[in-house]
């Protein structure tokens, strides 16, 4: 960090700042972090191994950390595949408790396209955060629920 500060410095440049970076604890204090980066409006944390040195582009070293919120809608439809998904299914058309209706694609695996959850089945899905309008944003098939 005292290189990386010492650089930015010789920049010279207003708008060019290192990113804070601190280290945490345990799990309970990285839950606490994330909780009051939302409330300040801050979509999650990037956690870096304290070990490992920068690269560019993607790296198992980093890791984004969002919270997510989990669900469950019934399926009310099915919606066909397209390009590689022809002949399967591209989404499962998922009713909300509320009423409003969304199509659930991402997380289905090809065998669950094959044979989708039938309409009238509920499913759990995952998502990040809400549309203006309420709908799950970023949503991702988790499981089908087993029958009580």
């Amino acid at each position: 960090m005292a290189f990386l500060q010492s650089t930015l410095a010789q920049a010279q440049q207003p708008w060019l700042l290192p990113v804070v970076q601190r280290e945490v604890k345990d799990a309970r204090a990285l839950q606490a972090l994330l909780l009051d980066t939302v409330r300040q409006g801050g979509e999650g944390l990037m956690l870096h191994r304290s070990d490992a040195l920068w690269q560019a582009g993607r790296t198992d070293a980093l890791f984004k950390f969002t919270p997510e919120h989990d669900e469950e809608g019934l399926v009310v439809g099915h919606q066909p595949g397209k390009g590689r998904l022809v002949g399967m299914t591209g989404a499962l058309l998922v009713q909300m408790t509320s009423g409003q209706r969304f199509a659930l694609g991402a997380g289905l695996s090809d065998a669950l396209r094959r044979d989708p959850p039938p309409v009238g089945a509920w499913v759990t899905y995952r998502y990040r955060e809400r549309t203006p309008s309420g709908l799950p944003r970023f949503a991702s098939f988790v499981r089908v629920r087993e029958a009580e």
